[in-house]
């Protein structure tokens, strides 16, 4: 899946992966796609509400090395 950004959110505690993902999702383009890195095991349920609540799609979930990584396709 090719992301035009990827956005670094490893290491912070809800609600800063939603919080900083609601403004990287401002700076791109609809039908264009962000990636997320989280490690908040949170942002899962988190990330897939905002993305529902927002009318942007979440394309991909996946887990590598304790790193959650997400893929939403922006409204």
């Amino acid at each position: 899946m090719e992301a035009v950004k990827v956005l670094d959110a490893k290491g912070m505690a809800c609600p800063m992966p939603v919080v900083k993902t609601k403004k990287a999702i401002e700076e791109i383009d609809s039908g264009d796609i962000l990636e997320i890195h989280a490690t908040d095991k949170g942002a899962k349920s988190d990330l897939s509400a905002w993305a529902k609540s927002g009318g942007h799609e979440l394309m991909d979930v996946a887990e590598e090395d304790d790193v959650l990584k997400f893929w939403i396709k922006k409204a």
